[in-house]
């Protein structure tokens, strides 16, 4: 285990856990405004709060540079959820459903080898992000037909990518205070 936290220092390990904190102490706000919209278009309530929830993954990769700290959030998030029975936890499933848009963000960062250094990139990490999450709920949860399904990806990219926005301007206003992005 020692070996899989070597790479992340302490200030990231905080920084990790302080945006996985984020995430969900917003949730119980933002999903019920949410559900007032999503409940007449039948469609999960997630997929249109999740931007607003799953931009603290982002943040987060941003601050630290790291490959592995999206899917670290999601995890904590996971386990945050379980443990508090906050709303929005399934279970056992929350690993998965918690967890997957993180490691979405990583693998995509991964690939194409290089940190958030864009508003688009940031933008391309909340959506991909706010779906992976809506993918996975609504394939462990809901089963939503196809018309359905469609609208709530519709809506959960562009609540992603107004996540993603968010996450840019966040952080573009923490490097002005001196808290720096690194590169990755």
């Amino acid at each position: 285990m020692k070996g899989l936290f070597r790479k992340f220092t302490v200030r990231d390990l905080v920084l990790i856990a302080a945006m996985a904190a984020l995430g969900i102490a917003i949730k119980p706000v933002v999903v019920p405004l949410a559900h007032l919209i999503s409940t007449p278009l039948m469609i999960p309530g997630g997929a249109l709060a999740g931007g607003l929830y799953m931009m603290w993954m982002v943040v987060a990769f941003g601050l630290t540079g790291k490959h592995g700290t999206a899917t670290l959030v999601g995890l904590v998030q996971a386990i945050l959820v379980m443990i508090t029975g906050v709303s929005g936890s399934h279970g056992a499933m929350s690993l998965l459903s918690y967890t997957a848009p993180g490691i979405l963000v990583d693998l995509v960062f991964l690939v194409l080898r290089r940190g958030i250094d864009s508003m688009p990139l940031a933008l391309l990490a909340g959506i991909l992000a706010n779906v992976a999450g809506t993918v996975c709920v609504n394939f462990v949860f809901f089963s939503l037909p196809l018309i359905p399904m469609l609208l709530s990806l519709c809506v959960a990219a562009f609540s992603g990518g107004v996540g993603g926005v968010l996450s840019w301007l966040l952080l573009e206003a923490l490097s002005r205070y001196g808290i720096r992005r690194k590169k990755t």
